[in-house]
């Protein structure tokens, strides 16, 4: 492509770098915990003290991304899970770790690499241009200041530093990219038959009480846990949308004072005839003759513009589509071609413009953008804005009182519910280790409705947050003890049950005796299925577990015969009459294969790397502040 083109710059994320080495893989979690000490400190890594509110920015702002990768589709229990809170806390200790050792080999970010990075985020400019003011709203959007967000960022770029000097070199051999292509790429042809369970159903003859001694010693298998059904109410952010109104002078106010964010950038499109020179002044003269000469007989034949681009430019990305270099927005290429090309009209051709690359002669295609959206058009847009941030202030106004009334009103939910309008609704039954996705709830949730305050004393649960701006209130409605199904309700199921394991016990027998017969050479009498020339990333139809047994039995002698369980029951035998070995692969195949490997490498090296960080820097973590909810 086009060489003046400026290469992407790197984006630049809002939020905390998240290394994916998996937390505490390498090293034993149990010997950094300590029961108290350290004050409110979460975690200690040497003398550096992770406090309760930097772990809780950094587990919110996990929880947003997790949120924004799902479109909004986490479950909401995950997003306070056990598991993700110390996933955070290891990758905070990682942080810190890598950025001491960056500190300590003398690694520097300056003040020139960070504003170079802020100012070539699109989302910080207006009219092409940094705006400092853009910044600080964004940035205040997210809790944050300039000082504090470039802070951060130089701890980013310094453990950046540090974990891309193991990830990106790690070796692989070719030999090893080929090997892995030949393995990955093998082919079997591979037959398999089923022999089923309920071929062998009629032979089973059950014991007259085997499902009643079955029941009598297995009454774990029968016992329903204890369950309820809530009424509960819920205050949502995004529910008191349709409660909210801006006025038109409020709708008009925001369009004007952000009339920036309506505009639709103007972007042009135009081609190019590039004559390069270096810069000696010979060059530079004999060059300058050379594009004189081909804009004197652009000007006499306009037409043909796009030939003697393919005939004479020296830039090889765009002469073969005769100088043609799409649209793009001002600022995209460097200065005095930017200033020529938005300085002309559409059609016209420009005398020869001198840049770093040599001499250009322009011809401008087309225009377009350049002009804002109307306020009408911009309306809906705003309207709905204005609506989430009047909803977001009336949430805040009623979420205090909402709880209030939970609790001091809390032998119903109607007082809260008339509160916030919003009709009391029923879930389905709820085990204590479930929940009825036809109910907003977490494990919080649970825990509350199960507590014995709830569910003894029939009050009102706490208001409980279960999503980011999502309260909810509920109360017992029913209730169930556990108990132990009758054995008359289970006995046909389990008698059905019973029969079956034993029919499939005979099959997987018959199929092995089948197995040991046809790895003799003998005939086993078997119906093999059609074979089928498969391989891993292309089973052709074959069932998953035959197609994993069939490439880890032993081909060295062909035909290979293997056999593995039914995972419904029953016994499937697998044979394996031919072997396709990969050719000689493309070379770009064995050069992703080779970098995946690379990578995986890197991050081994790298995880290897952080244990020996920790086994030399005193790391404790405080289990309790960590869990605590």
């Amino acid at each position: 492509m086009f060489n003046l083109i400026e290469k992407h710059r790197k984006t630049v994320m809002i939020g905390i770098f998240v290394l994916v080495i998996p937390p505490f893989a390498f090293f034993g979690i149990d010997s950094y915990f300590q029961k108290g000490g350290s004050g409110d400190a979460v975690a200690t890594i040497g003398d550096y003290r992770v406090s309760q509110g930097e772990f809780s920015l950094a587990l919110r702002e996990r929880q947003e991304m997790l949120q924004r990768m799902s479109g909004g589709r986490v479950d909401p229990e995950m997003l306070d899970s056990t598991e993700l809170r110390f996933s955070v806390v290891d990758n905070l200790v990682q942080q810190r770790l890598l950025m001491d050792r960056a500190v300590r080999t003398g690694m520097v970010i300056t003040d020139r690499q960070v504003q170079d990075i802020v100012g070539s985020v699109e989302a910080f400019r207006e009219n092409g241009k940094f705006s400092y003011a853009r910044y600080e709203e964004l940035l205040r959007g997210q809790g944050m200041t300039p000082p504090i967000f470039e802070q951060r960022m130089r701890q980013d770029l310094l453990v950046d530093h540090v974990t891309s000097g193991y990830i990106s070199s790690a070796f692989v051999s070719r030999a090893e990219a080929a090997m892995l292509q030949r393995i990955s790429d093998q082919q079997r042809e591979i037959s398999h038959f089923v022999l089923s369970a309920d071929r062998f159903v009629p032979q089973v003859k059950l014991e007259a009480d085997a499902a009643k001694k079955y029941y009598d010693s297995h009454q774990d298998e029968f016992r329903v846990p204890e369950q309820v059904r809530i009424e509960f109410v819920s205050l949502s952010a995004d529910n008191l949308l349709a409660q909210m109104q801006p006025t038109a002078a409020e709708v008009r106010k925001a369009y004007d004072d952000n009339i920036n964010r309506f505009a639709v950038k103007e972007a042009r499109q135009a081609s190019h005839i590039l004559i390069t020179a270096d810069a000696s002044p010979e060059a530079k003269k004999k060059a300058r003759a050379r594009a004189d000469e081909l804009y004197a007989q652009l000007k006499k034949n306009p037409r043909d513009f796009a030939a003697l681009a393919k005939q004479h430019s020296q830039d090889p990305g765009s002469a073969t589509n005769g100088g043609d270099l799409g649209f793009f927005e001002r600022g995209a290429m460097v200065k005095p071609f930017d200033d020529a090309v938005f300085s002309m009209k559409a059609g016209e051709i420009s005398a020869p413009v001198e840049s770093e690359f040599g001499y250009h002669i322009i011809r401008l295609t087309a225009v377009r953008g350049g002009k804002g959206r109307t306020f009408e058009e911009a309306r809906p847009e705003i309207e709905l804005e204005l609506k989430k941030q009047l909803a977001g202030r009336k949430f805040a106004e009623l979420a205090e009182a909402f709880s209030n009334t939970l609790f001091e009103q809390s032998d119903s939910l109607k007082a809260a519910a008339d509160l916030i309008k919003a009709a009391p609704q029923k879930s389905g039954w709820i085990a204590r280790n479930s929940v009825d996705t036809s109910m907003p709830g977490n494990q919080k949730l649970l825990q509350a409705v199960f507590s014995d305050d709830v569910l003894k004393n029939k009050r009102n649960t706490e208001a409980i947050e279960v999503a980011p701006r999502v309260l909810v209130g509920a109360r017992i409605a029913e209730h169930k003890p556990s108990a132990v199904q009758p054995f008359d309700q289970v006995s046909g199921a389990l008698q059905k049950k019973l029969v079956l394991q034993q029919a499939s016990q005979l099959a997987a027998q018959e199929g092995r005796a089948k197995l040991e017969a046809l790895k003799q050479g003998k005939d086993a009498q078997v119906a093999w299925s059609a074979p089928l020339l498969a391989g891993r990333g292309d089973p052709k139809g074959i069932p998953g577990e035959v197609l994993r047994q069939a490439f880890k039995t032993d081909i060295s002698k062909l035909p290979a015969y293997a056999g593995t369980e039914a995972p419904g029951g029953g016994y499937t035998l697998v044979r394996i009459s031919k072997v396709q070995e990969a050719t000689e692969g493309a070379k770009d195949k064995q050069n992703t294969i080779a970098q995946t490997l690379r990578q995986v490498a890197g991050q081994a090296e790298l995880a290897a790397y952080l244990a020996s960080l920790k086994q030399k820097t005193e790391v404790k973590l405080r289990k309790d502040l960590i869990e605590k909810k």
